[in-house]
């Protein structure tokens, strides 16, 4: 990953820079020049970092996935062997990005940037130089000349009035397949020509010309379809040259920026001097109707430009909107109006007039990447029609068996399962074969290789029996304790293994016990439980993860993969890892630098959606001194145990901790269930310490020695797949048995939640109590004389609401459920509590009060619209008194029901919500 991410910026240039950088000696770099040393260089270390980290892995399983590893080397052509026999695998010319430096196709793990990026298919519009040819183009005389424009709408060429090209821009004229035909494009288009056989020499470009838009700068052509027997290359200096031609059809009449630059050049007569445009190249074009679009009329281009105000060519935002509808309607609702297709819709006509112009020899198919690729040689790729092995993904039957599979898959997200449908459905032949690099070799054509992508999506098999073939070495150079050679692993050996009803093999030498060992492990891992990788991945190596399963265990549904979980990139400070920049994190340098649980505290704390996760060093350096004050925290325990108090846990904060300790077992065991280590963290650890802090608060009479120690164990035992060190380190420190990684998750009980709500009634009760003593003493009258700070206060608590405000509960909890769990608009509120006769009198008060319910059924549920409250108020404050006086530093605190009060602080008091008054005796 640094190496790549290093290259990207452009901030290292060639790799044994990249190799520098990553502190490989200078005597070892040149090694790197044998493709094998790779394999023996970098495994060791990523092993050596990843057990720094507290990783835990079964070492032994692990494996090269090369033919260096003759064992994986079996296992993966007899994988290709099973996918050929199945019909999954064919060959045949197909279009691919491609290499022209590497020779041979680009695969997204061979790709510095462009991952998941696609050939775009068009239709190269042929539209002819009229004769006499102009002077740049002399040399060409006697020969068909074309400019040859991508376009991704052939059937709107019904409405060209010109041709654009940027008169700055180097173009060539070359030698095409067709003969006595050549083609002006840019020469970067033009390589992607030779590579699908468009050309006259096959994988080269011969140029015969080369120019600047300005040397065919009003040009006369003839094109295809258009009702206009003439059009003229016109100036748009918008054009780029790294995508399409460089050259451009003009259909003003449907594509806003041919209409806004044509309307310029029409408005500009200095503009159209300056590139030697006549006025009868321009004036006279006019846009053309082809497509009726509802609400836009048989002109969009025009009514879309009014509509978004656009003046220029150069009102960048108001064209993107333009288009935007445009396209968008016109493709999917516009009725064409040529007579050829009228009537007909055109999404239906676009292949129709593609196929009728390739027929006509007016149009050619020309591919190219829909996004820069460049691949990790540098070198930036084309598209190529090459001969090629592919795997035939997208065949109906395969698909819909894969898409039974993600039916059942739990992916932990709707995103992610969102996005493996949505590539279910454009997926196709993804070629499996390339010419060179580490890999197996296609079993049956060895002059191939099996593509990186392809080798490697059922390999969670492999792991079930690798620890028995390979004796422990990641290249299988040692036979295992299964005492079997590579050579030995036949078909019919693999087939035993990994289908339940394929017999024992009669014609092998290996131990039938070693055999079934190997069937056992197999029968006893799979199904792979869970899959986790980069939600990048999800469009190609996922998918194909599944497809492979689906077709390799066809008739044992039962082997299927259960879960993937996609995890986005990870940001460091909120920003893109750059070396260049000095952004840039190593696994190495950061458990070096926060140490393991440290850094993996951080990590857990960075994310938990599909989205980019984000590691803040803040947040690890915090982390450090969060997990020593724990662990300092806990030795002040053991030492001081006499200090605690022993017996039942009687009181009532003995009991609301015991719950809080009951309920952040079970929150953290869900979401470690889901797989989101940032909620097990905060409801696991962080909101579990707090539980701790105020417990350690409210514990007037010394904590409960027990239930502290109950504690530590818990936080330990919930926090230790985050942390394992530091929780290991105080496992022992409590004198626990064995280590902690071979503990059983803590027992949880029922969990009392009306218990919970009457503690956090205490809480908010304490803190409103401060917040009113605070403004009395601070809020006074200018000149007024200073107040005397009270010792004694009378708390009022109302056991019900008024009738008023009970009807009002009751509408909102009809709205609330009959509306989706979700309240509606406060006029409708207002609407139907106007005419509840309770409520009339009292309609300046009603929406403060239904503003005061909506906060508290946001915080804490529907039951904050319940008409009392599930525990005894005058209970929880009373038992709790002592921590009250403390708290608001009174003498003393009389509790008395509202009906004591005077009618003004009746009204105020509310079940839920008591009413202070302080006073001084």
């Amino acid at each position: 990953m640094k190496s790549k991410v290093a290259a990207k910026t452009g901030g290292l240039t060639y790799q044994w820079q990249i190799m520098q950088a990553l502190d490989i000696p200078d005597d070892l770099i040149k090694k790197f020049s044998d493709t094998d040393f790779w394999l023996e260089y970098f495994p060791p270390l990523a092993i050596k970092d990843l057990k720094s980290m507290g990783l835990k892995v079964d070492w032994r399983r692990s494996f090269i996935t090369t033919d260096a590893n003759p064992y994986y080397d079996s296992f993966a052509r007899w994988h290709f062997n099973k996918l050929k026999s199945l019909g999954k695998i064919k060959f045949g010319k197909r279009y691919t990005i491609y290499s022209i430096f590497d020779n041979q196709p680009c695969m997204d793990h061979d790709r510095l940037s462009g991952e998941g990026v696609a050939p775009q298919e068009y239709t190269l519009i042929k539209m002819q130089v009229v004769e006499p040819l102009p002077q740049s183009l002399n040399c060409l005389e006697g020969k068909k000349v074309f400019l040859v424009a991508a376009t991704l709408r052939p059937e709107t060429m019904y409405g060209q009035t010109n041709c654009w090209i940027h008169p700055e821009i180097e173009y060539i004229a070359f030698a095409s397949s067709k003969e006595n035909e050549v083609y002006i494009s840019t020469e970067r288009a033009a390589k992607n020509m030779a590579y699908q056989g468009l050309t006259q020499k096959e994988n080269q470009v011969d140029i015969l010309v080369k120019l600047v838009g300005m040397d065919i700068m009003g040009v006369a052509l003839n094109a295809p379809l258009t009702a206009n027997k003439i059009i003229y290359t016109l100036p748009m200096l918008t054009i780029k040259s790294d995508k399409g031609t460089g050259v451009v059809t003009s259909v003003p009449s449907d594509a806003p920026d041919d209409y806004a630059a044509l309307r310029d050049l029409k408005k500009k007569e200095p503009f159209r001097k300056k590139y030697n445009i006549t006025d009868e190249m321009v004036l006279p074009y006019e846009p053309i109707p082809i497509i009726e679009v509802p609400d836009l009329g048989n002109l969009s281009a025009v009514v879309a430009c009014d509509m978004f105000k656009v003046n220029s060519q150069n009102d960048t935002k108001q064209l993107a909107d333009a288009k935007e509808l445009t396209y968008k309607k016109g493709f999917y609702d516009g009725i064409m109006l040529v007579e050829e297709y009228k009537g007909q819709k055109v999404q239906d006509v676009k292949k129709l007039v593609q196929t009728k112009m390739f027929a006509e020899g007016a149009a050619l198919k020309y591919l190219e990447p829909e996004k820069k690729v460049v691949s990790r040689s540098g070198d930036e790729c084309i598209v190529a029609l090459c001969d090629q092995w592919y795997l035939d993904y997208g065949e109906e039957n395969w698909k819909n068996k894969t898409k039974e599979l993600l039916k059942s898959l739990e992916t932990f997200s709707d995103e992610t399962k969102h996005n493996f449908a949505a590539t279910l459905e454009w997926l196709h032949e993804h070629a499996c074969s390339r010419s060179y690099g580490l890999g197996s070799k296609i079993p049956w054509d060895e002059k191939y290789l099996i593509e990186s992508l392809s080798d490697s999506t059922i390999y969670m098999a492999y792991y079930t029996v690798a620890h028995l073939l390979q004796g422990g070495n990641v290249n299988g150079s040692v036979v295992g304790s299964s005492n079997i050679r590579p050579d030995q692993l036949t078909e019919e050996v693999w087939d035993f293994i990994f289908f339940k009803d394929r017999p024992m093999p009669s014609n092998t030498q290996i131990d039938p016990d070693s055999l079934s060992k190997l069937k056992h492990e197999f029968e006893y891992w799979y199904p792979l439980d869970l899959r986790v990788s980069g939600k990048d991945l999800i469009p190609n190596h996922l998918t194909y993860f599944l497809y492979n399963h689906v077709a390799v265990w066809a008739d044992q549904q039962e082997k299927w993969p259960k879960s993937v979980r996609a995890n986005g990139h990870l940001l460091l400070n909120s920003e893109k890892m750059s070396k260049s920049t000095g952004n840039f994190l190593t696994l190495e340098h950061a458990i070096k630098k926060f140490s393991a649980d440290g850094m993996r505290l951080a990590l857990a704390d960075a994310g938990d959606s599909i989205e980019d996760a984000n590691f803040v060093e803040k947040t690890a350096d915090a982390a450090i001194l969060r997990l020593f004050t724990f662990v300092e925290w806990t030795k002040e325990m053991i030492e001081n145990q006499e200090n605690l108090r022993s017996g039942p846990f009687n009181n009532f904060n003995d009991k609301v901790f015991h719950n809080e300790i009951y309920m952040a077992i079970n929150k953290a065991e869900k979401a470690y269930e889901k797989l989101l280590f940032r909620e097990a963290l905060k409801v696991g650890f962080f909101e579990l310490q707090v539980s701790r802090d105020k417990y350690r608060e409210v514990s007037l009479d010394k904590m409960h020695k027990e239930l502290i120690f109950k504690y530590i164990e818990v936080q330990i035992l919930l926090l230790s797949p985050i942390c394992p060190h530091i929780c290991e380190h105080i496992w022992q420190l409590l004198g626990k048995p064995g280590s902690i990684l071979n503990a059983t998750w803590p027992q949880s009980g029922e969990v009392d939640n009306s218990l919970l709500t009457s503690s956090q009634y205490l809480m908010d009760c304490s803190r409103e109590f401060r917040l009113r003593l605070k403004n009395m003493l601070t809020t006074r009258k200018k000149g007024s004389p200073e107040v005397v700070k009270p010792n004694c206060a009378s708390v009022y608590i109302a056991k019900e609401y008024p009738p008023w405000q009970k009807t009002v509960l009751l509408v909102l909890r009809r709205l609330y459920e009959t509306n989706n769990n979700s309240f509606p608009d406060n006029k409708e509120v207002m609407a139907i509590c106007k005419d509840e006769e309770l409520v009339k009198k009292h309609m300046k008060k009603l929406m403060p009060f239904v503003a005061y319910v909506k906060d508290r059924v946001q915080s804490e549920g529907a039951s904050a619209m319940d008409l009392t409250v599930p525990f005894d108020e005058t209970a929880v404050l009373t038992e709790n008194l002592a921590y009250l006086l403390k708290s608001v530093e009174l003498e003393k605190i009389e509790i008395k029901p509202s009906s004591d009060a005077e009618a003004k602080i009746q009204e105020e008091c509310l079940p839920g919500r008591p009413y202070s008054v302080f006073k001084t005796n």
